[in-house]
């Protein structure tokens, strides 16, 4: 669970997001979003994954039968496709950047990276290449199954992504001008609080921790009894946020040290990496910095493959217990879609960009529809189902497995899942329509 919530939600759209929010203000907006708004529906997710055993659409089933319920199950079996359609072409561009660390180019003088990523997002086929590429690891990973592919693989990986991370967070505040990018992240101005900020600041905690696509659903429904389901929740929101924070600081000092625009978009990360590297070339031995940026873009690939992982689960859970498909077919099946979806929305950075969307590139548009949307509504509907459809008896007894733990706090958790969560939602809906 910790490594579908901890990818490029956090390296990658995190820093651009906080960026475009004014810094400190915003964070201080999404630690509350979290704890407050995203870890209940967590919590939720997984009462339902758990008590049903099932994929999204099948525990739905299960505990609702016969019911009209049975579309909150189809729905977040559809988000998480379209979301990784265009997260894979974002992950495409870190199998890029790792090819050019491999390739030692951010050694090179400064003039000649500069620039690097809007040519590179701009042109046809080396985007579609790499997007290839980070879909079909995706795929293998997956064929391999839970225990022996994604646990496997998350258990070595997210260890290493801390530690270098941690690296790059050094390196990165130590620069000449990074104390600006530190104050702009520890230093709130609340005046550029806005009901916009407010609304990011949910949208980033539901999509950083995967929220209302059925991917946490989909892993409890793989959980043993014992396992203590607010502990899981509240580890997996620790570290997504430790995790994001560090990002940040990683990010946000070199982009003031680089003169850099905070509120760049999304390509921010990708600017800022290569100066980040290219300086520490220049004050230490070049080599060191190579490796570095060798493990470290390997880092972001590998924090990009266990979010995309968890969204390909969801819809092979559903096409194996549901149609009766092989897990093989069911992962041929989604990679086909993902990949073709994707490939519009890696064009619509070059020859596509013309196409609109409601106003929007193709990528946008599947970006806000999910963001702004599709996963809000799922969370919505995931604490209604938990706090009106299913027995106050049986909430319990999953959330404290059977009264063995957290007897104490489920009352709290109960009435935040049942009340508080879906109003915030609510505010949210009404500030996307507004704003």
């Amino acid at each position: 669970m910790a490594g579908s919530a901890i990818g490029l939600g956090n390296i990658w759209r995190f820093p651009y997001v906080v960026g475009e929010h004014g810094g400190a203000a915003f964070i201080i907006l999404y630690l509350l979003s979290c704890f407050l708004l995203a870890l209940p529906i967590f919590i939720a997710e997984s009462i339902i994954g758990r008590r049903g055993r099932s994929n999204t659409y099948g525990s739905i089933k299960k505990l609702a039968p016969g019911t009209a319920w049975q579309w909150l199950g189809l729905l977040t079996i559809v988000s998480p496709i379209i979301i990784l359609s265009y997260y894979s072409v974002v992950g495409g561009w870190s199998v890029e950047y790792l090819f050019k660390a491999l390739a030692f180019d951010f050694t090179v003088p400064e003039e000649h990276i500069e620039g690097f990523f809007g040519r590179f997002i701009s042109s046809v086929w080396e985007p579609i290449i790499v997007h290839t590429i980070f879909i079909l690891i995706t795929a293998g990973v997956v064929l391999g199954g839970v225990k022996n592919g994604i646990e496997k693989f998350s258990k070595i990986c997210m260890p290493l992504l801390f530690l270098m991370i941690i690296i790059i967070v050094v390196y990165s505040v130590l620069l000449p001008g990074a104390e600006k990018g530190i104050s702009y992240l520890v230093k709130p101005d609340f005046s550029k609080l806005t009901a916009q900020t407010a609304t990011a600041a949910m949208g980033q905690a539901f999509f950083s921790l995967s929220l209302g696509v059925g991917t946490v659903l989909t892993y409890a429904s793989y959980m043993k009894e014992d396992e203590k389901i607010f502990a899981s929740g509240m580890g997996t929101a620790v570290a997504d946020l430790l995790f994001a924070i560090l990002a940040g600081f990683a990010i946000m000092p070199a982009v003031f040290a680089a003169g850099m625009e905070p509120g760049a978009g999304p390509g921010l990360v990708f600017d800022a990496l290569p100066f980040i590297f290219n300086q520490m070339g220049h004050t230490s031995a070049p080599w060191i910095s190579a490796i570095i940026s060798i493990i470290f873009f390997l880092s972001i690939l590998v924090a990009a493959l266990t979010s995309a992982i968890s969204m390909m689960e969801v819809g092979v859970a559903y096409l194996s217990e549901e149609k009766g498909l092989s897990r093989k077919k069911a992962v041929l099946l989604l990679t086909v879609f993902t990949w073709t979806v994707g490939v519009l929305c890696s064009l619509s950075f070059g020859p596509l960009a013309g196409v609109r969307l409601a106003g929007n590139s193709i990528f946008d548009c599947l970006d806000k529809l999910c963001s702004n949307w599709l996963l809000p509504l799922g969370g919505f509907l995931f604490t209604l189902f938990v706090g009106w459809k299913m027995p106050k008896p049986d909430v319990r007894d999953e959330f404290t497995n059977r009264g063995r733990c957290n007897t104490r706090i489920f009352k709290t958790v109960y009435f935040i899942m049942r009340y508080f969560a879906p109003v915030g939602i609510l505010i949210l809906f009404i500030s996307n329509l507004i704003f």
